[in-house]
C-alpha cells in the first residue's frame, strides 16, 4: 500500500507548454492519505469479507492506494435491512434536528477539509483547486438544505373541496430507504451532494460509490456521524457496477444515480420495473457560445475553466466551442496561449492549474479521438499528447480545429481535457448547432449584452445555462435546480426539487358538519342540483 503523500513519490510537475517548472509537484499540507487512515476508513463498508477485495490506485504515480473490501448480494440486502430498521427513528426526529446536523457537518467539513481534498487528489488526480471546487459545492448545499429544508418540508394547506367545510393539508413523507449509485469523477460532491438532502428529508441511505474513489465517500461518511447522524442510517457497499448496482437499485424506495447514458437507461427500466422512481444525472456534450460582442479576454479566460477542469472529466464541462467568425482568430488567439501555458502537476498541494486523468480507459479514449480527428484533417491549437515524464495518466489540454461531423470526437463525449471548436456566422446557426445533441446538460454563452445572453439562452436546451461563466455559477446556485433535458437525464438536483424528489406527497383532508354527498334529507337529484349550484358560485367568486 503506497502512501502517495510523500515528496519522493510526487511526479515533476510540468506546462502544456513543455515547460517542467511549474508549481504543484511537491508536498506542502499534510496528508490523510496514509495506511492507517486507509483502514480505518475501509472498516465502513458494509461487507463481511465473503466477496473478496479490490485494490485501487493512484492515478498520479499508478502505484497502488489501497485494498478495499467488496460487497456480495448478501452485504447488500444487509445495508438495506439496518438502514430500513433505523429509518424511522430519524424520519421522527423534527425537521430542525435533522438539520442540525447538515449544519455541523458543514463546519467541520470546512475545518478539516485538507483531509478530503488530499483524498480527492489521490483517488482522482486532479489539481487541488479543483478538489476544493467540490468542498465548495458540498459546503454550499449543506448550508442551503441546512437552513432551507423545514420551509422545503413543511405542510401546506390547500384549498379544500368545499370552502368553509373541507380543510385539506399537504405534507411530505420521506420515501425511506434511498439507492444512491455515485461515479468517480466528481467522489466527494456525487455522494455527499446528493445524499444530504435526502438525509435530512429523513431518509436512509444505501450508497455504492465507484470503488476507485471510494475513500472519499467513506470519509464523508465518518465526518456526518461525527456531525450526528445515526451510522446506520448511510449504508456504503462497494463492488462492480453491473453486479453491485442492480441489487441496489433492486432494494431502494427511489433511485439516485449519475453516471453513463447507457448505464442510466439501464437503471430507469429496472426502477420503473418495480414502479420506483429515479433521478438521473447523465452524459453530456456541452457546448459554449462566444457571441461577436464578448469580452475576449474574460471569454478565453472562461474557456480554460470550461473546458479543463479536473482534466474535463467533468459531465458539465465544454467539448464544443462555438466562436462567431468575426472574433475567431483573436478568440482563439488567447484561447490557445492560455492553454499552452496551463502548469500540470501532481502535488497533493495548490498550484498546478491541471491534473491527470483517473484511469487507462480515459487516458485511451482521449487519445484515440485526438488521434482520429487529426488523422482525418483536424488541426491541433494547443495540446494533442500524452505526458508520460509528469506521471501515467496526464493528457496536455487540447484545442482541435477543423472537426467534421464524421470525428468521434464530433460527437461522442470524451470526457476529457479536449474541446473542438467551430465558427459561426449568426445567433440562430450557433443555437442550431449547440443543440443539435441528443443531451442537454449544461451550456455557456458570452456576450456584453447580458439581455442578449439570456435570450439565447432561452433557446438552449439544456438543464443549465450560465451567461459569461463556464459552469459554475449556475452548479453553485444551490436553490436552483440543475439536471438535463434529452439523453442528460431526468429529474433535478438542488433546490426545491434536489429534496422534494426524496419524498412522497401526502394529502390529510378533514371534511366539517356535512358530508360531500346526499344528506339532510337531499336525494340524489337534488345533491347534484346544489352542489352544481355551488360549483357556479365557486366560479363566478374565482375560488380556486
Amino acid at each position: 500500500m503506497t502512501d502517495i503523500s510523500a515528496d519522493a513519490q510526487a511526479p515533476a510537475a510540468g506546462t502544456a507548454g513543455r515547460n517542467p517548472a511549474a508549481p504543484g509537484g511537491g508536498r506542502t499540507v499534510g496528508s490523510a492519505v496514509t495506511p492507517a487512515v486507509i483502514a480505518r476508513l475501509a472498516r465502513g463498508v458494509t461487507a463481511d469479507g465473503s466477496a473478496g477485495t479490490a485494490g485501487t490506485i493512484a492515478p498520479l504515480t499508478g502505484e497502488k492506494l489501497a485494498e478495499l473490501p467488496l460487497s456480495g448480494p448478501v452485504d447488500v440486502e444487509r445495508a438495506f435491512r439496518q438502514a430500513r430498521a433505523a429509518q424511522p427513528a430519524w424520519a421522527a426526529l423534527p425537521v430542525r434536528r435533522r438539520a442540525a446536523v447538515l449544519l455541523r457537518f458543514h463546519d467541520l467539513l470546512l475545518k478539516r477539509q485538507d483531509e478530503v481534498l488530499d483524498l480527492i487528489q489521490a483517488e482522482t488526480g486532479k489539481a487541488r483547486l479543483h478538489a476544493f471546487e467540490e468542498v465548495m459545492a458540498v459546503a454550499s448545499a449543506a448550508r442551503h438544505y441546512g437552513r432551507k429544508a423545514a420551509s422545503y418540508l413543511r405542510d401546506r394547506h390547500r384549498g379544500g373541496a368545499v370552502p368553509g367545510l373541507t380543510s385539506a393539508v399537504e405534507a411530505r413523507r420521506p420515501k425511506g430507504v434511498v439507492g444512491q449509485i455515485s461515479p468517480w469523477n466528481y467522489p466527494f460532491e456525487l455522494s455527499v451532494g446528493d445524499a444530504l438532502p435526502a438525509f435530512v428529508a429523513g431518509n436512509a441511505v444505501v450508497n455504492k460509490p465507484d470503488t476507485q474513489t471510494a475513500l472519499t465517500a467513506l470519509w464523508a461518511r465518518e465526518l456526518f456521524v461525527e456531525a450526528g447522524l445515526p451510522a446506520e442510517i448511510w449504508q456504503i457497499v462497494l463492488g462492480d457496477g453491473p453486479v453491485v448496482g442492480p441489487e441496489v437499485v433492486d432494494r431502494a424506495d427511489y433511485v439516485a444515480f449519475t453516471g453513463s447514458t447507457r448505464t442510466g437507461r439501464e437503471v430507469a427500466q429496472k426502477a420503473a420495473a418495480r414502479l420506483v422512481g429515479a433521478s438521473l444525472e447523465l452524459g453530456g456534450k456541452n457546448a459554449m457560445l462566444v457571441l461577436a460582442d464578448a469580452d475576449l479576454d474574460r471569454a478565453a479566460e472562461g474557456a480554460v475553466r470550461a473546458c479543463f477542469s479536473s482534466a474535463g472529466q467533468l459531465c458539465i464541462s465544454i467539448e464544443r466551442l462555438y466562436v462567431h467568425r468575426s472574433v475567431a482568430e483573436d478568440f482563439l488567439a488567447r484561447f490557445a496561449a492560455r492553454t499552452a501555458a496551463l502548469r500540470l502537476g501532481g502535488g497533493l498541494a495548490y498550484g498546478a492549474d491541471m491534473g491527470s486523468l483517473v484511469s487507462p480507459r480515459q487516458l485511451e479514449t482521449v487519445a484515440r479521438h485526438v488521434e482520429e480527428a487529426v488523422g482525418a484533417g483536424a488541426t491541433v491549437l494547443a495540446g494533442g499528447r500524452a505526458r508520460p515524464d509528469l506521471g501515467p495518466l496526464f493528457y496536455e489540454p487540447t484545442i482541435l480545429d477543423g472537426v467534421t461531423p464524421g470525428m468521434a470526437v464530433c460527437a461522442e463525449e470524451t470526457f476529457g481535457p479536449v474541446v473542438s471548436i467551430y465558427r459561426f456566422d449568426t445567433d440562430d446557426e450557433a443555437v442550431a448547432a449547440a443543440n443539435a445533441t441528443p443531451y442537454g446538460l449544461n451550456s455557456s454563452v458570452w456576450t456584453r449584452d447580458t439581455r442578449r445572453g439570456r435570450a439565447v439562452a432561452a433557446r438552449l436546451r439544456t438543464g443549465t445555462v450560465n451567461v459569461n461563466e463556464a459552469y459554475a455559477a449556475a452548479y453553485g446556485s444551490v436553490a436552483s435546480p440543475m439536471g438535463g433535458m434529452g439523453e442528460s437525464g431526468l429529474g433535478r438536483r438542488h433546490g426545491s426539487e434536489g429534496i422534494l424528489r426524496y419524498t412522497e406527497a401526502q394529502t390529510v383532508a378533514v371534511q366539517r358538519i356535512l358530508p360531500i354527498g346526499p344528506s339532510m334529507g337531499l336525494d340524489d337529484e337534488a345533491f347534484a342540483r346544489l352542489f352544481t349550484t355551488g360549483l357556479k358560485a365557486m366560479k363566478a367568486f374565482r375560488l380556486k
